[in-house]
């Protein structure tokens, strides 16, 4: 009878390995269709390589002076501020792409394969990371062809640009829980800027904290943003990890915790 139920277990056990590889698999090749995706339709990503070009010399040039006096005082505030912006807008597209695959009827598609039902979701969340890639890079490009030099050295940079494209990850779930939940597109859109425009803007991330209202600087600090910002300028510019470092990958795994098993919830419910 031991032996029949330790039979059992280890049967139990294999199957649950094979459905996760199985899965993982499944994921991965959903993964290379959003990427065929761009690369037949490459305009997909005008957001993230003109973006942090046109923002970048934009708020340089016009709030450079104002803020830091010149030009080259200005670069290692924005450059981060610039970074930490650009590729979590990035990860709106999250949201609107899954919503836009639901409502084309692709996903009803997927049901009739012998895939794994969680795959298209998973795969789409993996193939935006590098969305947020190429934003990083181009933004820490266009820094340095102005002249800025991160004082915290190349490894430092590489660590700043991995926890962003962690934490536009983790923060991906949010808007792929607005895509599921949402009626269109559109929708989702506008959820998404509604939520993401005061966060960035009401930031330390393109002016000085104190240089704002006393009523808005309790907001600022304890906004996520700002901490993120912060974590990354130390990075970059000192080479120093922080409390901010710290309380950024906190939310970043909080976040997960909390909105990956509803979305995936919500996702079954209607894959």
């Amino acid at each position: 009878m031991n032996q029949t139920l330790t039979g059992k277990i280890s049967e139990r056990k294999l199957r649950n390995r094979t459905s996760f590889l199985q899965a993982l698999r499944n994921s991965l090749t959903m993964a290379y269709r959003g990427l065929l995706k761009i690369r037949r339709t490459p305009e997909q990503l005008f957001d993230v390589t003109f973006q942090p070009i046109i923002f970048t010399l934009m708020f340089t040039y016009i709030f450079g002076g104002a803020i830091s006096g010149n030009v080259h005082n200005y670069l290692p505030v924005i450059i981060p501020g610039i970074l930490v912006q650009s590729v979590i807008t990035t990860s709106i597209v999250t949201g609107v792409q899954l919503r836009e695959d639901m409502d084309k009827g692709v996903f009803d598609r997927f049901k009739s394969l012998p895939i794994a039902r969680i795959a298209p979701l998973a795969g789409a969340l993996l193939a935006d990371t590098i969305r947020y890639t190429i934003a990083t890079t181009l933004t820490f490009l266009m820094g340095y062809i102005m002249g800025y030099r991160p004082d915290g050295g190349l490894g430092c940079v590489v660590i700043a640009g991995l926890m962003v494209i962690v934490c536009s990850w983790c923060i991906s779930w949010i808007f792929a829980f607005f895509g599921v939940m949402a009626r269109n597109a559109t929708s989702v859109q506008g959820i998404s800027m509604l939520v993401l425009f005061p966060l960035t803007f009401l930031s330390n991330a393109f002016v000085p904290v104190e240089t704002m209202p006393d009523w808005l600087q309790w907001f600022v600090k304890i906004n996520p943003i700002s901490h993120l910002v912060t974590a990354v300028r130390d990075l970059a510019n000192s080479g120093s990890i922080g409390w901010d470092f710290s309380i950024s990958l906190i939310g970043a795994a909080v976040i997960v915790i909390i909105f990956a098993p509803i979305t995936v919830k919500a996702y079954m419910r209607k894959a």
